[in-house]
């Protein structure tokens, strides 16, 4: 059953008019770092992934997640359908998987070795460190992207871990960077 949707967000013509500049607005951006998440998903057999640098955690009680896809990418559509996704956490060890859920025209599921399916149909990949399975609970359409709230419902997590297996990967001025000993400030 789908997620319920919310009425696009629209901006008034006035609104647009004294709208910032989009490439100013991304020049802006590109100096706000992030961390980095694969997403899947799957539709009838169609499996989808894409690397999201917009992922938030909302809420821990209900565990509520966002993120946001641009309405311009090749699995939009299928996530726009899909009733439940699996959000990968991803660290500087898996940069091949966020950069291949982050190239345009590849099969990201062509090596049958790199990833399998859930008990729930899910597709995920088996090198992530830790990922959440969540159900779809809302959908927002705002501009040029799609906004996605996930109601985790299950997660596979190193127990026992102080320190993740690998050093986080950030997203940052259009580069990929590795957090470590040498990035601690304090």
């Amino acid at each position: 059953m789908p997620s319920p949707a919310h009425p696009p967000i629209h901006l008034t013509a006035a609104e647009r008019a004294e709208s910032l500049p989009a490439e100013t607005f991304r020049s802006a951006f590109r100096m706000h770092p992030s961390g980095v998440a694969v997403v899947t998903a799957d539709l009838g057999g169609r499996p989808v992934a894409i690397t999201v640098s917009s992922l938030a955690s909302v809420s821990a009680e209900p565990p509520l997640i966002v993120f946001s896809v641009s309405s311009k990418a090749s699995s939009s559509s299928v996530l726009r359908q899909a009733d439940s996704v699996v959000i990968h956490m991803v660290g500087s060890d898996q940069l091949w998987l966020a950069r291949l859920g982050a190239t345009s025209g590849v099969d990201r599921f062509a090596d049958t070795s790199a990833w399998t399916r859930l008990a729930t149909g899910e597709p995920v990949f088996t090198a992530a460190p830790a990922w959440v399975r969540g159900k779809v609970v809302s959908r927002i359409e705002a501009g040029e992207a799609s906004i996605f709230v996930v109601h985790a419902v299950s997660a596979a997590v190193p127990e026992g871990a102080a320190e993740p297996a690998s050093a986080p990967l950030v997203y940052h001025s259009r580069t990929w960077h590795r957090l470590d000993e040498r990035s601690k400030l304090a």
